[in-house]
């Protein structure tokens, strides 16, 4: 093993059987190690890297904040979600937009409110609840008196509540899918505006048990595959739902600490799936819970279940564009805003993995703002937002 490198890394054995899965696999591990190689090489000069090259990413980041280049154009139905990822990775970097900026991302938000209740993906389209939750997180985070007063909790209520199903699930919007989604997203966005009551999410947590699989991880809807996304959006709207003591977490965490690859460092979304980025947050958010949990019971975490050094490694080596700034899925692919966000947000819940203990991989400048791994908010403007609306009047129910 190399001093540079916190683990050994070890190769997936495909025994002997060529398949295009084992083909892809032996790919991305190529490319991987031949950044290893070269950062340890680099390394013996620098005993501090590797290094979160946070300018660059700040700089990109702004870049995209009110000009999109053309490639985006297919997320014209999902523009509270760019709003999202961009403010989150700017909380994250512990960089602040103007007062201007922040006006401006308020009255376009404003502008993707429903009149009858919840988000739009954009301007005068139909309300659905990915963008409502990606809307109110941002809001939350922008942080501003200006920012809290755009959402109309009563119309949002009565969003949620024409989405609720009989059995407890809830609908993505109007005749739309229902998957563990639509229930993390609104009981997240319940939560923050201080909206929640327990008619609006009677029996919600027997739907939402039904999706872990013998696995141990969710799937998006019962009897299907689990998933990465999909079990952090189940175990999390548990937690909302404080309804956890109805989760198999043994189960749950042999699944997730088995999705950390072994020569990568990073995490799989699903069994026989490549690495990819963005799952540094979907499936290890899910430890510094399970880790709290524990620790109630008064049982030891068990951290050795997830190595947060070889996930901060992947992504500091593996992640970054050094140049033009931005966060990536895996090697050989380029920047994107959706992957700056959860690269950054797994990055920050890694550096924190344990409480009152350095955590951080290279340089000490690295650390990034402590992030919250159930809302998937920067902390400080969690509790902030959760505070001003913990002062707001009751809404109005019908």
């Amino acid at each position: 093993m190399n001093k540079f490198l916190a683990v050994p890394r070890l190769k997936t054995d495909n025994e002997s059987i060529e398949t295009t899965t084992s083909e892809n696999q032996s790919q991305v591990e190529r490319k991987i190690e031949k950044l290893f190689e070269s950062f340890c090489s680099k390394a013996q000069c620098d005993p501090e890297a590797p290094v979160l090259y946070k300018q660059n990413h700040i700089n990109y980041i702004k870049n995209h904040m009110f000009t999109l280049p053309e490639n985006y154009e297919c997320l014209d139905s999902s523009r509270p979600w760019l709003c999202y990822w961009l403010c989150q990775s700017l909380a994250l970097l512990n960089c602040n937009l103007s007062i201007l900026e922040k006006s401006n991302v308020v009255s376009f938000l404003s502008k993707c409110q429903h009149e009858s209740g919840g988000f739009c993906g954009g301007p005068n389209q139909m309300p659905h609840l990915a963008p409502t939750y990606a809307a109110v997180c941002a809001l939350c985070l922008i942080g501003t008196e200006e920012a809290y007063a755009v959402i109309n909790r009563d119309n949002l209520y009565k969003f949620l509540v024409s989405l609720r199903l009989p059995n407890g699930s809830f609908r993505m919007h109007k005749h739309g899918e229902c998957d563990v989604r639509a229930v993390y997203c609104s009981a997240t966005v319940a939560r923050l505006t201080n909206i929640y009551t327990d008619v609006l999410f009677e029996s919600s947590a027997q739907w939402v048990i039904r999706c872990q699989t013998y696995e141990g991880g969710f799937g998006g809807v019962p009897g299907v595959e689990a998933h990465g996304g999909y079990t952090f959006c189940g175990f999390s709207a548990l937690l909302l739902l404080k309804s956890i003591h109805m989760c198999d977490t043994k189960s749950l965490l042999r699944w997730v600490a088995n999705k950390q690859m072994t020569f990568e460092g990073g995490f799989q979304g699903r069994t026989n799936k490549l690495v990819d980025g963005c799952y540094s947050f979907w499936q290890a958010a899910i430890f510094p819970v399970i880790s709290e949990l524990l620790e109630s019971e008064n049982q030891r975490p068990m951290w050795s279940m997830y190595d947060y050094q070889a996930l901060q490694e992947y992504v500091l080596i593996c992640c970054q564009n050094r140049y033009s700034g931005g966060l990536i899925d895996k090697p050989g692919k380029p920047p994107d805003v959706y992957h700056t966000c959860y690269v950054l947000s797994g990055l920050s819940i890694a550096q924190h993995a344990v409480d009152k203990s350095n955590c951080v991989v290279g340089k000490p400048e690295n650390v990034l703002n402590k992030n919250n791994p159930i809302y998937n908010i920067e902390e400080t403007s969690l509790q902030k937002a959760l505070q001003y609306f913990s002062m707001t009047e009751p809404i109005k129910y019908f």
